[in-house]
């Protein structure tokens, strides 16, 4: 049976991993796992309500992405928002050869500033762990230099500088994430074309599907179920791959669907909507025109 632990504050957290000392920020911490004097046990699963930000460093030369071997070996950097659940199984267990470092910060110490509203831009928060970010020693220099900078300034005396400081500093670091995130959708091309291909070909499957009318229309989260993906990075990789979102490329497929059976049948537009899935035939009616510039009727009349 699965152990849980919640993780409300930094207090929670030194207990949680054994850091010694008391939390010099009650906002943020950063921890060097090496210094940690507890393992967390296997099949243990941690929640917490702030942000964390955990690099793992390994010696060996065994870590796999899924089925694939990693661009770098070296170590990965796992991203998890408020409220997600990491679990520790039998992949996960801490090596005597392993060193890592952890950023934590609460919602709260950024409430008041610019960072909480580019906080959704940051998707990589939504990625699963198996999605996480393989860095190469030039990119695990520049987020050490980070966070040094924030692990020095929560060492001196707190001032009315101390939290646009490390703010900052905090948000220098998301923006290296999100370049090295993009440097790893571009050495991952080849296996991103294979997952291209398998979402066009899920979409044509289900649109030439008789029982669509049934399930409804596709959601992201239906891809990226059957690409084995979560759906805040398959919305990125089709992004970078083919400059439309996941659900961009729904719509363009429903799209055409649509512009095929207007063209090659009688049937109202009202019997198209619920044949594709909608539940409300206005809904069809406003994609469509936000799509094509045209109603249903307009399109089919002018052709």
């Amino acid at each position: 049976m699965s152990k849980y632990i919640h993780m409300a504050d930094m207090t929670d957290l030194f207990k949680t991993f054994g850091t010694e000392g008391k939390p010099l920020h009650p906002l943020v911490a950063v921890l060097d796992f090496t210094k940690s004097h507890v393992q967390v046990e296997v099949n243990t699963r941690i929640g917490a309500d702030f942000y964390a930000i955990l690099f793992k460093e390994y010696s060996g030369d065994n870590i796999r992405y899924g089925r694939k071997s990693v661009d770098f070996r070296d170590g990965r950097l796992v991203c998890l928002s408020p409220g997600q659940t990491l679990e520790m199984d039998s992949d996960e267990e801490t090596d005597p050869t392993m060193a890592g470092w952890g950023l934590f910060f609460h919602p709260d110490f950024i409430r008041n500033t610019s960072l909480i509203e580019k906080m959704k831009d940051y998707t990589f928060f939504s990625y699963e762990v198996s999605e996480s970010l393989h860095l190469s020693d030039k990119e695990k220099q520049l987020l050490n230099d980070c966070l040094q900078k924030i692990e020095s300034e929560l060492l001196e005396n707190i001032d009315v500088h101390s939290q646009a400081i490390i703010v900052s500093s905090i948000e220098l670091l998301l923006n290296y994430c999100s370049r090295f995130y993009g440097r790893q959708f571009i050495t991952r091309k080849h296996s991103n074309n294979d997952v291209v291909m398998q979402v066009e070909k899920l979409l044509a499957g289900y649109f030439q599907d008789s029982d669509k009318n049934e399930k409804g229309l596709p959601t992201v989260k239906y891809l990226a179920s059957h690409v084995n993906l979560s759906p805040g990075y398959l919305g990125d990789l089709l992004k970078k791959e083919t400059g439309r979102n996941a659900q961009d490329h729904i719509h363009f497929h429903l799209i055409e669907e649509a512009k095929s059976i207007l063209l090659n049948t009688h049937r109202s537009v009202s019997e198209i909507a619920y044949s594709l899935g909608f539940e409300y035939p206005q809904y069809f009616t406003k994609l469509f025109k936000r799509k094509t510039g045209k109603t249903p009727v307009e399109f089919r009349n002018m052709n």
